[in-house]
């Protein structure tokens, strides 16, 4: 077997979301031949990448076709986290992606979702954040059993900065960890505006793959200070299907797409899609109607990334401190997992597809 052989054969396996082959794309290193042994590794564009398994396969099938069918392949992974920043990263500069969650009203889950794909993100090895700029109902700290914990400060390159909580692998950040939690928080919008740029500016992230961002519901002054603060990779829509909360996620929706904002919606999930008890799992009760949001999706030609069930373990997983994607329910988490293998293809595929990401300059 010869270098030339085994890169011809691995010309044949299509990166299945980009459309190219891995020696085009560049997946493809250190290859090493001992008699009829082959070992090589593949670049994958995030380690959190649900489809690594299907390229071995198609990597072994192809070298036992076209090389030697006597050949023992011994396959490797490691990841370079696409990103599409070309800002020069003055805010954030070690982190990669930047996601937004969002929802066009509140109650539909939104906080949930984002909780549990940071959690899958960082499950499949991906370094991760979860910031939560929900300044007037942050839930980030009962979510995550942090409740009544504070942050330490560090000095970074002579600048004082919060040093993020971590809980479940993933690092932290919230409102409710800097202020006592029985007290609400009463500020005007530009003093809310200055802490989301804090919890950018002030906070030691490090280096991330993915930094989530629980955005409060609605479309507004926080909404516009993160996109023109930092340049984000796109925003997951959440609704649940009635056609109350559908009419807001088309608002939402929308605000992302104006010209003068044009943040990529990396697609839509809908939350509490039907019901199933627990004493009967293979019942499904639609009782916020049914398919909304696939619908919704389609009506937009976006992406549906996933159809979450209402299920009580995942409000008590919430409410105990420790959510689905780390809890015993493997049946429901499954659909968490479904969602965010579903987002990170998309966000792969925005970063290869799109225009770069960019600080939104907004003129009134």
């Amino acid at each position: 077997m010869q270098q030339q052989d085994i890169l011809k054969a691995l010309g044949t396996v299509q990166e299945p979301d980009l459309g190219k082959d891995l020696v085009t794309l560049q997946m493809i290193k250190d290859i090493m031949i001992s008699g009829n042994r082959v070992g090589f590794t593949i670049v994958l564009t995030t380690p959190a990448c649900p489809l690594k398994e299907m390229m071995r396969r198609d990597c072994e099938n192809a070298i036992h076709t076209y090389v030697s069918p006597e050949a023992i392949v011994d396959i490797k992974f490691t990841a370079n986290t696409t990103t599409s920043r070309t800002d020069g990263k003055a805010l954030l500069p070690d982190v990669k992606n930047i996601i937004a969650v969002v929802s066009g009203k509140g109650g539909v889950g939104k906080s949930t979702v984002a909780a549990n794909l940071a959690l899958a993100l960082a499950a499949n090895g991906a370094k991760v954040g979860l910031m939560d700029a929900d300044i007037y109902g942050p839930s980030v700290p009962i979510m995550f059993g942090v409740r009544g914990q504070r942050p330490l400060m560090m000095n970074v390159d002579g600048k004082d900065k919060i040093v993020p909580l971590e809980q479940y692998g993933i690092k932290l950040i919230s409102i409710g960890l800097l202020v006592d939690e029985k007290s609400a928080v009463v500020w005007r919008g530009p003093m809310v505006s200055s802490a989301i740029r804090q919890f950018v500016s002030d906070v030691h992230w490090g280096e991330l793959d993915y930094l989530v961002i629980d955005m409060p519901p609605g479309t507004g002054d926080i909404h516009l200070t993160l996109v023109q603060t930092v340049p984000v990779t796109g925003a997951i829509v959440v609704t649940t299907p009635q056609d109350v909360a559908l009419a807001d996620a088309r608002k939402a929706i929308a605000m992302f797409n104006q010209a003068q904002i044009s943040v990529p919606v990396i697609g839509l999930v809908e939350n509490m899609a039907w019901f199933t008890p627990a004493e009967l799992p293979g019942n499904k009760y639609y009782i916020f109607g049914k398919d909304g949001g696939k619908k919704l999706a389609d009506q937009l030609d976006i992406p549906l990334l996933g159809q979450i069930p209402l299920v009580q373990t995942i409000r008590e997983g919430g409410d105990s401190g420790v959510p689905i994607m780390v809890g015993e329910d493997f049946i429901t988490r499954e659909a968490f997992t479904q969602f965010t293998d579903n987002a990170v293809r998309s966000i792969a595929m925005r970063n290869a597809k799109l225009d770069p990401t960019r600080v939104v300059e907004i003129v009134v």
